[in-house]
């Protein structure tokens, strides 16, 4: 999935974190990283081709929020994977309790 392979990169997931209190330009966000524009340009590039970012211009400016289909794809991704464990981790819980229970009585 690209959009997970956009977020392995550490400096990536900051900028998306930026972008969860609200949409920055361009200019802003490189500003608070010791890259050049074009480094943090290319980190946004990945990030909207993976659909997790998207950009307006203003003017001059390039305006960038987070794409919410983008976060929608991470969130159903990850609802399928907790219905996956769930029942495996309450399993586990009532072998753990059981068991302790077991070592209680001995």
């Amino acid at each position: 999935m690209e959009t997970f392979t956009a977020l392995a990169d550490p400096t990536r997931r900051q900028i998306v974190e930026m972008l969860a209190a609200g949409e920055l330009a361009a200019g802003d966000i490189a500003r608070r990283f010791e890259m050049s524009a074009p480094a943090v340009s290319q980190h946004l590039k990945a990030l909207k081709s993976a659909r997790l970012v998207r950009v307006r211009v203003d003017a001059q400016r390039r305006i960038y929020s987070l794409d919410p289909q983008g976060i929608e794809g991470i969130e159903t991704w990850l609802a399928n994977i907790r219905r996956f464990w769930g029942p495996k981790l309450d399993a586990l819980e009532r072998e753990l309790l059981a068991a302790a229970e077991r070592d209680r009585k001995q």
